[in-house]
């Protein structure tokens, strides 16, 4: 079951650029771009607890099953 990750639409209600999200996270802007695409494989857990952290939101907001 595909894994989806939503941070394009997590940033775009909020406003905020990708640019943004690597300044206030220190995580390289290709990451970011790259969680924006639809061509996630794979990522390091931390790199999802940073983002969660600096967006105050949890995982489940951040990543859904497909389907759901």
């Amino acid at each position: 079951m595909p894994i989806i990750v939503k941070l394009k639409e997590i940033l775009d209600q909020r406003n905020m650029s990708q640019r943004e999200l690597a300044r206030l996270t220190g995580l390289r802007p290709n990451t970011i771009s790259h969680l924006c695409s639809s061509q996630v494989d794979r990522v390091h857990l931390s790199t999802f607890e940073t983002i969660c952290k600096t967006l105050d939101i949890e995982l489940h907001e951040l990543l859904v099953l497909e389907g759901e």
